[in-house]
């Protein structure tokens, strides 16, 4: 079985916002998945790429604010 991953070893994260910004991002992110359905394929799928999504935006914020890469 073959699959798609949710981030490749490849792609690249995009220039993330400020911190501020990537934040606040990513509480929103956080309560628009918190409602979803645990027991639904779709709803996790769902979440699971909105938060991969959010947590390396953050990191990159986080990192850039430190100087580091």
């Amino acid at each position: 079985m073959s699959y798609d991953p949710l981030h490749g070893l490849d792609d690249v994260t995009p220039a993330p916002a400020s911190l501020e910004v990537e934040i606040a991002v990513t509480r929103r992110i956080l309560d628009e998945t918190a409602g979803l359905n645990i027991h639904s394929g779709d709803d996790m799928r769902t979440a699971a790429f909105a938060l991969n999504a959010r947590v390396r935006s953050l990191l990159a914020a986080v990192e850039a604010e430190r100087g580091a890469s």
